[in-house]
């Protein structure tokens, strides 16, 4: 079956469509940006260019927590409260992909029913591929594309915890770590770095029966964040209590958020943070691009199918395999076992 390649706008059609808040063109122009193809990427690439002056301005906040905390819950009580107060909000939920197939369930949109139909609110699942962080290969993208939008608060739901979420700590300006009460032993089901990265920790599900586990879940972890030391920017990061079926704690955690950026923009925070965010945006786009240079060239491709047979059955380590190949790389010749 031959590939019938799908029809692209001009860049211009996406930028106008992007700056007038247009959402069907905002999501086509996302999935330009998602697309492997070397002509989108061009054209991705275009489009990114002309709007980045529109962009920078939004709140950005980065939302993770265990599985079963109820990151999805969460978020449309608390994207709610966000678009109640006028504000136009846009959600980047990423849902893991398979590494066989590569696809992706992508129903966070479906467990957001109430706010996928708000006005004010623009929810946008992507597959989190081959991604470390649990986010997608172009949050940073997708993200630039919905503050040029218009979108004044941007949440990244991430797929769970672990040790590479420092990824999405990167990208965003408030990182806000979901938690469970009365799961076992609170302090061993997550990593201390991620805690010493977390700007907040909210314990979900803080209701019914629930709630003495909660508020003593709470006094634990405020007790383990006063053991790190201070960050830079004078900033204590507070537990608080939320449960998303009562509505409580929404309004607060969301005061707390304010409170945080109206801190971090009065010493002069906001705008540092900016910057060293385009340029790790930089350093991963350098990554990727060189990444994907390595693996489809051609001397690559026809050599390193030989060089993992040699070190699936011992004949040279690991490393000796990278080098040669790295080699071949550089010289566009075949690796040698020398």
């Amino acid at each position: 079956m031959k590939y019938v390649r799908r029809k692209r706008l001009a860049p211009k059609a996406y930028v106008d469509g992007i700056l007038k808040g247009d959402r069907i063109l905002l999501s086509k122009a996302i999935t330009l940006i998602e697309s492997a193809l070397p002509d989108d990427n061009e054209l991705a690439e275009e489009v990114l260019s002309t709007i980045i002056p529109y962009t920078g301005n939004s709140l950005r906040i980065g939302i993770t927590g265990v599985p079963g905390v109820g990151k999805s819950t969460f978020i449309e009580s608390f994207g709610k409260h966000v678009t109640s107060l006028d504000k136009k909000l846009a959600v980047l939920t990423i849902d893991p992909s398979s590494q066989r197939s590569k696809g992706a369930i992508l129903g966070d949109k479906t467990r957001m029913e109430s706010l996928a139909t708000d006005p004010n609110a623009y929810i946008r699942p992507s597959a989190s591929g081959s991604a470390l962080g649990g986010v997608a290969q172009k949050t940073r993208e997708s993200m630039l594309l919905c503050e040029a939008a218009g979108f004044e608060v941007i949440f990244i739901e991430t797929v769970g915890v672990g040790q590479s979420e420092t990824t999405v700590h990167g990208m965003v300006d408030f990182f806000l770590l979901l938690m469970l009460a009365g799961a076992g032993d609170e302090l061993q089901g997550i990593k201390k770095g991620i805690m010493e990265m977390a700007d907040s920790i909210i314990i979900t599900k803080a209701d019914g029966e629930n709630i003495r586990k909660a508020e003593r879940a709470k006094i634990e972890y405020q007790n383990a964040l006063h053991l790190f030391p201070p960050s830079k920017i004078g900033w204590y990061p507070k537990v608080m209590l939320c449960s998303s079926r009562e509505e409580t704690g929404i309004s607060e955690a969301w005061q707390l958020i304010e409170e945080y950026f109206k801190h971090i923009k009065k010493i002069g925070f906001f705008d540092i943070k900016r910057k060293e965010q385009n340029v790790a945006w930089m350093h991963h786009l350098i990554k990727d691009t060189l990444t994907k240079r390595f693996f489809n060239n051609e001397v690559i491709k026809e050599n390193l199918k030989s060089e993992e047979a040699k070190v699936a059955l011992g004949i040279i380590p690991s490393i000796k395999a990278a080098r040669n190949l790295l080699a071949a790389y550089d010289s566009d010749k075949p690796p040698t076992d020398n």
